[in-house]
């Protein structure tokens, strides 16, 4: 039995979610299983939370969150600085 490599796309199944599930299926190898997770389950969505999954798609290989998906979701401090929550004077 040959060991495989996890692979799972946590989706959203939009537009933008299904390019890069694409993507992921391109750059796979035959030792490579891909999974599709629907962030519509709520057993997914907790999973992702655990991760440290903050937005949508994001990869996980063999169980952690790969580097590429990583530090991304809402920053308050960001979206104050763009002019959230300021009313025009």
């Amino acid at each position: 039995m040959t060991a495989k490599r996890k692979i799972e796309i946590f989706s959203a199944c939009c537009p933008v979610c299904q390019e890069a599930v694409e993507q992921v299926k391109h750059l796979s190898c035959p030792s490579c299983e891909v999974q599709v997770l629907d962030m519509q389950d709520l057993a997914v969505a907790a999973r992702a939370k655990t991760l440290g999954i903050g937005s949508v798609p994001a990869v996980v290989i063999d169980g952690k969150l790969a580097d590429c998906c990583a530090g991304r979701g809402l920053d308050e401090e960001r979206l104050h600085a763009a002019g959230l929550g300021a009313p025009f004077s």
